[in-house]
């Protein structure tokens, strides 16, 4: 009898623990998602960034181009 309330207290306590080994990876999933989200924010943020400098970049370029054109023609 004893055997078995004690091997009933052991399955009742490796449940629990489980249990609490659940959550903990639950929480942790949920940060390290935020964590990702916070990242991928950034990266579309320094991507828009990029994109303008090439479009600005570009547009002095053809300005440049055209300057160029028109001091041969001269």
């Amino acid at each position: 009898m004893k055997k078995v309330v004690l091997t009933m207290a052991l399955v009742a306590m490796m449940s629990v623990s489980c249990k609490d080994q659940a959550a903990a990876t639950e929480e942790a999933t949920t940060e390290m998602t935020e964590a990702v989200d916070t990242a991928a924010a950034a990266v579309d943020t320094a991507a828009a960034a990029v994109d303008t400098a090439a479009a600005a970049a570009t547009e002095a370029a053809a300005t440049a181009t055209e300057a160029v054109k028109e001091e041969v023609k001269k």
